[in-house]
């Protein structure tokens, strides 16, 4: 009988401790550990050849010169947003992992998905939540056609690689990656190490086998994906359903992506029908902007390779307590302190004694410092109540001198607000080029918080 070593491991990070531990010494979180059991082999001092040797052929250091590089045929599907997320289509033989909070539409797509490419590839399609019967409701749901897709109900992972060994299909999902177990493992389904031997189980067949894995997976409250942090390491793609329930529209966001551009988004709109790609997400999100409004400013966000317009809206009251208090929805917090800070000191506005809400509406976050520019301008405009130009744009980000500071492709931003109708957008100084003044739209450069302040407000 072979010998058992217990060992308990860190879901956060992955630190490991021969006891249980309240407190993890390396990352700090709380209640943490989790019991592992496995067995000790002992192995033989004579190497094996492993899987992938053995299906190259390759045992030995080579040249990179002398490697044959072969480009890989992308699979296209029909929704481009999905394809320019995946950095140009479908790669066979990837992993790709999928997270969401429930109910936002993970499974979805990858029904849609599967049943168009099911036309034309064999498609198996496991789901240890639902059952065959269940899929089969949401397809006639969604409308989808009766075709060739293979449903398997099944948790247990050795029963699905002999499925995945008897039917060689082209794609195989996994939904959800946390509801399979790995029989040999004394582990509770759904733990860091089940989810990591299963993972690592579907890398190989993605490998090995050039089968394309599509991999559901939960996330905890935090917003991550639910099991250990090398799971995402593993993986070829990351991808993020992101959106908020009370919107119809959904963005899947990638975070990594070993075959294309990271932080590509695309924008999904949820209809009776399913999801349906929206290819102009600049229209969705200034469509129901309201005329004359103060406290209004339109950024030109970069996502990934794409240009997006999104509005910030900014409303600055006084105070009825000691302590003004500070929202925000879409945009860092900690960013819109930092902003406020600096517009109090380099803009000689009296904002510590006013509450400050800010939003990026539509359920879009916005997370890089281009948008600082015009946070800081939604914020003047609601504080001195005046209006900013309907037709006016920002792009810049501020650093705590109050200086607007360069970003970068700032000609695909100018393009796309110049498509979109805007007359004129404030942008860096440091990003000015006499190119830009034939771009079809008045570029302002400024070099700082008070200029820009004087410019747009008076």
């Amino acid at each position: 009988m072979a010998k058992l070593k217990t060992k308990y491991k860190c879901r956060s990070c992955g630190y490991i401790s021969a006891s249980y531990l309240g407190r993890c010494p390396n990352c700090g979180a709380w209640n943490q550990f989790e019991k592992e059991t496995e067995a000790v082999q002992n192995r033989s001092t004579k190497g094996s050849p492993s899987r992938l040797i053995k299906k190259t052929g390759i045992s030995e250091p080579v040249k990179l010169g002398n490697v044959k590089a072969e480009k890989e045929e992308r699979i296209k599907t029909s929704m481009a947003e999905l394809n320019r997320v995946l950095g140009g289509g479908i790669v066979p033989g990837s992993l790709v992992l999928i997270g969401g909070d429930p109910g936002i539409g993970k499974s979805t797509l990858m029904l849609q998905i599967m049943s168009e490419l099911a036309d034309q590839y064999k498609v198996l399609y496991v789901s240890g939540e639902e059952s065959a019967n269940q899929i089969k409701l949401r397809a006639d749901r969604l409308g989808l056609p009766a075709n060739d897709m293979m449903l398997y109900p099944e948790t247990d992972m050795e029963d699905i690689r002999q499925q995945i060994a008897d039917l060689e299909p082209d794609f195989v999902v996994i939904d959800s990656i946390q509801t399979m177990n790995e029989p040999s493992l004394d582990s509770m389904t759904g733990s860091a190490s089940q989810v990591r031997e299963v993972t690592s189980e579907l890398m190989k067949i993605a490998k090995m086998d050039a089968i394309t894995v599509f991999v559901i997976g939960h996330v905890t409250k935090e917003g991550a994906i639910a099991g250990p942090k090398i799971l995402e390491h593993m993986v070829d793609t990351v991808l993020y359903f992101e959106g908020d329930e009370h919107h119809a529209y959904r963005i899947l966001h990638s975070v990594k992506n070993r075959f294309g551009a990271a932080n590509e988004i695309g924008m999904f709109e949820m209809v009776n029908k399913g999801l349906q790609e929206v290819t102009n997400p600049s229209a969705v999100f200034l469509d129901e902007r309201l005329p004359k409004s103060t406290g209004s400013a339109i950024v030109v966000s970069l996502e990934g390779t794409r240009p997006i317009l999104a509005e910030i809206q900014a409303l600055v009251t006084p105070t009825a307590f000691g302590y003004a208090k500070r929202t925000t929805s879409g945009i860092d917090y900690n960013r819109a302190g930092l902003l406020l800070a600096v517009l109090e000191k380099r803009g000689n506005l009296m904002l510590q004694n006013q509450d400050v809400y800010l939003t990026a509406t539509g359920g879009i976050r916005l997370n890089e410092p281009a948008v600082d520019l015009a946070v800081v301008m939604a914020i003047a405009s609601s504080y001195k109540n005046q209006e900013i130009l309907p037709t006016d744009c920002f792009v810049g980000e501020v650093g705590l001198t109050g200086e607007v500071r360069r970003v970068n492709q700032i000609d695909a931003r100018i393009k796309e607000a110049a498509k979109t109708g805007f007359k004129r957008i404030f942008i860096p100084k440091h990003n000015m080029r006499a190119s830009l003044k034939n771009a079809g739209i008045e570029v302002v450069p400024v070099a700082s918080i008070p200029q820009a302040l004087k410019v747009v407000l008076g």
